[in-house]
């Protein structure tokens, strides 16, 4: 099969969040298999910065946008690491030659229903020039979502791909591409077509919407947030539309985000003071805390059970439970060591700043984002805490599992479909993998440390047996590529 990505984003060459972990390990796997596969891709700044070469194409295009603009673009062209899989970039420097890919300090730019249009449109204008007959066309998050809906609309404009399937990637419903009602004639489409069985949602227009709407198959990020994304809850308003598709053929489905395990492994891990495996990580985890907490001048003990935290400072991700339990700890100067990585809500930040000056030997904080520190971090860490409000994968909790860090999750999402909560059902038949909060709470999050603490220090054989059966698992890309293909071959199967 011939499959086309299209995204904004894909490691190494520009990244916010997990679309890009996904978009630049996905393609490579689903080739690896058999597969030929491209990406196609703005050429934001940042590309530049990946130390990866970019070529210069002689491929260039112009597209007609609002009000008899013309604005022309072209393709350059690199590849993904470690594969074959060429990654293709629609240059157009007053739309993607900025500093950031979506917004500054001051929001979201004021553009953005005009930039993605372009891209959609640039995009199906590129893919018969890349010189591959597109069997799929597997578009991710709302950036893409005009894709599917101009397809639907116009076929007779994109003879070369209005035949293939459309798969549509949700990997976080809460970001949908909503503008005003006049961004649709960015589109270049009649406002016929402005209505509420495709672009219209409430009188605005809506990316997602569009591209749910008129795509084959919709997948989204795990099993259990593709079903919550179909209820009221977590719909975000579109559940209706989901639950339409949905019962089309079972055609919303979830698949699991893998880890790239070429990056993410213990055991030749080169950010890590002390490399180990499931055999060693008594040995290996306890060097690395050691050396981690050298290195932020915490107390240097085997014996004090390290916190782990790395991601966004946000209230998703359950800062609102987080913050008055490490308080907790601080004044009631229980023996515990937090190490905090990220960035955020600057009420967040100025908080955890607060904490670590107020309890230096029990509270670790960097602000930002330092690769090789997530890496020890995960490494050093008995405990892992996750307790988002709703999370659709989850990559966290992933790495965890493979470095031997115990999790403490929500059960929501992928969070629920990954970690299998410690109980005695579970202990005994050999399922569990971390603990889940028995309710949302900074007490049910409290309790949960609790519990998983006192596994830790009185119960070594369930402790010992957990954090092997937790590295043993196999959360690697490749399981989750052949379920990706299998979609593929299903989608074109029902096509014909």
């Amino acid at each position: 099969m011939n499959i086309a990505y299209l995204t904004t984003e894909a490691v190494p060459f520009a990244k916010t969040g997990g679309l890009a972990d996904v978009c630049g390990t996905l393609p490579r796997e689903v080739a690896a298999l058999g597969n030929r596969c491209a990406v196609v891709m703005p050429a934001f700044r940042q590309i530049h910065r990946a130390g990866i070469k970019i070529e210069t194409t002689d491929i260039s295009f112009a597209i007609p946008m609002s009000g008899g603009k013309l604005v022309g673009g072209r393709l350059l062209k690199a590849q993904l690491p470690l594969s074959q899989v060429p990654v293709w970039f629609i240059d157009q420097p007053q739309y993607f030659d900025r500093e950031s890919l979506y917004g500054d300090a001051s929001g979201d730019y004021p553009d953005n229903a005009e930039r993605f249009a372009f891209f959609c449109r640039a995009a199906l204008a590129a893919l018969p020039r890349i010189g591959m007959d597109v069997d799929v066309l597997h578009c991710n998050d709302w950036q893409t979502g005009l894709v599917p809906g101009l397809l639907r609309a116009t076929p007779e404009f994109y003879p070369a791909v209005c035949d293939a399937p459309v798969v549509m990637t949700i990997h976080n419903m809460a970001y949908q591409g909503q503008f005003p009602a006049e961004a649709f004639s960015w589109t270049g489409l009649g406002w016929a077509y402005f209505n509420h069985r495709s672009f219209e949602f409430y009188g605005h227009l809506n990316f997602l919407k569009a591209g749910i709407a008129a795509s084959d198959f919709v997948t989204t990020v795990s099993p259990r947030y593709a079903m919550e994304i179909c209820t009221p809850h977590r719909g975000c308003g579109l559940d209706g539309v989901l639950a339409a598709k949905g019962g089309d053929g079972n055609r919303v489905t979830g698949i699991t985000n893998g880890i790239d395990v070429t990056v993410w492994d213990p055991v030749n891990d080169p950010n890590l003071p002390a490399r180990f495996d499931v055999n060693s990580w008594q040995q290996g985890k306890t060097a690395n805390k050691l050396a981690l907490q050298e290195a932020f001048s915490l107390e240097r003990s085997a014996e004090v059970p390290m916190l782990g935290l790395v991601g966004r400072l946000a209230e998703q991700k359950g800062w609102d439970l987080i913050l008055p339990v490490l308080e907790r700890h601080v004044r009631e100067q229980r023996p515990t060591q937090w190490m905090i990585l990220g960035s955020g809500d600057p009420g967040i930040e100025a908080d955890l700043v607060r904490l670590a000056e107020q309890a230096p030997d029990q509270v670790a904080v960097r602000i930002g984002f330092d690769d090789a520190l997530a890496h020890q971090i995960e490494a050093a860490s008995d405990l892992f805490l996750m307790p988002s409000h709703y999370e659709p994968c989850g990559l966290n909790q992933l790495y965890s599992l493979r470095y031997g860090t115990v999790p403490i999750v929500t059960a929501t999402g992928g969070l629920a479909d990954t970690v299998v909560n410690c109980t005695p059902e579970t202990l005994a038949d050999g399922t569990a993998t971390g603990f889940h909060l028995s309710e949302f709470s900074p007490d049910g999050l409290d309790e949960a440390i609790g519990r998983a603490l006192q596994m830790r220090y009185h119960e070594k054989k369930n402790w010992d047996d957990l954090v092997a059966r937790a590295m043993s698992m196999d959360w690697s890309w490749r399981k989750s590529a052949i379920q990706y293909v299998e979609l593929y071959e299903n989608a074109i199967s029902l096509s014909r």
